[in-house]
């Protein structure tokens, strides 16, 4: 008889549960299935024709120390070119001010360890990133839920939380955020700086998608406007390739020494050749020239499904209309319920992501989508859009026959 491990687990692992969004994946991974559902990166946005260039740059530049071992914090000419690329957003930061860590996924993990005790208040929008929830899990939060609306976070929302709270840190992703795709504008950013400076707290500020602009005026992280109480975060997962796994943040200095201290225990450090890598695409000038190239891809289909939305789906439904990123989010009828639509759809081999895992109480949010648009061709996302309202009519059809009956 095989042993039981059960008894042997932490009490942590009581509040850790796999991504339902990877879990999705795998289904959404099936050959015959259109993805609407995972946040991928088109694979023609990766730069597979420099890559070999690319490696003979670190081999010559770098030689045996870009496959050696190196320092926690990351690998120094990686931190000096993302200078450049921090201060074209706003962010001032010398080289020794950032950090490189094993994707932004490890980032926040790294943040729930130094700050969250069992029981601690972290405040979230609602709906939010679930890797964030993920990440924060095993260390035990209560979770205080922020109003939003299609701006984004309300002000006033933030502030009666802190007045009414000891809370120990807010979590936002406010450009582009996942799962919704809004955007908060800058007098919002104002307030929610103006608000966190009088309360003295600290904001975790993820900006994995800032650079996918399609439309619209660029608008300066939280961070520029209270830089001592945010520890900001990003990536290149987006506008590199994910599959690297590099992300990175500007921390204030006691969190900075901390957040060094806590990832030692769990990788060391990044990988030195990853690390090699985006040094020399972005001292290569690569990135500035393929950020362009990027934002041509997503924005046709990025009109595509709005096209679609509008025309497809019934008019009571309501959908964000992103200046950029990755996402949009599909508010349905009342008696929707999304999992299920989810459960048809991918019968007929299309899946999205329902919207309830972004929320604290997945009672809440049951009749909301979130659907990516990197992934697949604009032709694709039309069949793909018709299907979904399609099965969103069979859906409400026998819901609202169950009711009369």
């Amino acid at each position: 008889m095989p042993a039981s491990f059960e008894p042997l687990l932490a009490t942590r692992t009581r509040h850790m549960e796999a991504s339902a969004i990877r879990e999705i994946l795998k289904v959404a991974s099936t050959p015959g299935v259109v993805s609407l559902a995972g946040g991928l990166p088109a694979a023609e946005s990766f730069p597979l024709e420099i890559m070999e260039e690319l490696m003979g740059s670190v081999l010559a530049n770098y030689g045996a120390s870009a496959l050696q071992y190196d320092a926690s914090e990351g690998f120094m000419p990686l931190r000096e070119a993302l200078v450049g690329v921090l201060s074209a957003r706003g962010v001032a930061a010398t080289a020794d001010d950032i950090l490189v860590f094993s994707g932004s996924q490890g980032l926040l993990d790294g943040v729930g360890k130094i700050l969250i005790s069992p029981g601690d208040a972290v405040a979230v929008e609602a709906p939010t990133y679930l890797g964030a929830l993920q990440a924060f899990n095993p260390y035990e939060p209560r979770y205080v839920e922020m109003e939003t609306d299609d701006d984004g976070l309300i002000p006033e929302a933030l502030d009666r939380v802190l007045a009414a709270n000891n809370v120990k840190m807010v979590y936002l992703v406010p450009t582009f955020q996942n799962p919704t795709g809004r955007t908060m504008p800058l007098a919002r950013r104002k307030q929610v700086a103006e608000i966190l400076v009088r309360h003295d707290a600290l904001l975790v500020e993820d900006d994995p998608y800032s650079d996918l602009r399609y439309t619209g005026e660029f608008v300066p992280p939280i961070k520029t406007l209270a830089p001592d109480n945010v520890i900001y975060i990003s990536t290149l997962s987006k506008t590199f390739a994910p599959g690297l796994r590099l992300g990175f943040c500007v921390a204030p200095e006691p969190l900075h020494r901390w957040l060094v201290i806590a990832r030692q225990g769990v990788d060391l450090h990044t990988s030195t050749l990853g690390q090699a890598l985006a040094a020399e695409y972005i001292n290569g000038g690569h990135l500035v020239r393929q950020v362009p190239r990027i934002i041509d891809l997503y924005r046709p289909r990025q009109q595509a499904m709005l096209a679609a939305l509008k025309r497809h789906l019934p008019e009571d439904f309501r959908f964000t209309r992103p200046e950029g990123g990755m996402f949009i989010w599909v508010e349905g009828s009342p008696g929707l319920d999304a999992e299920r639509l989810y459960a048809r759809t991918v019968a007929r081999g299309v899946a999205f992501v329902p919207g309830k895992f972004f929320f604290v109480n997945h009672e809440d949010g049951k009749a909301t989508l979130r659907m990516n648009f990197t992934a697949a061709d604009p032709a694709t996302i039309e069949r793909a859009v018709a299907t979904i309202a399609d099965c969103i009519a069979e859906e409400l059809a026998e819901t609202n026959s169950h009711q009369e009956s």
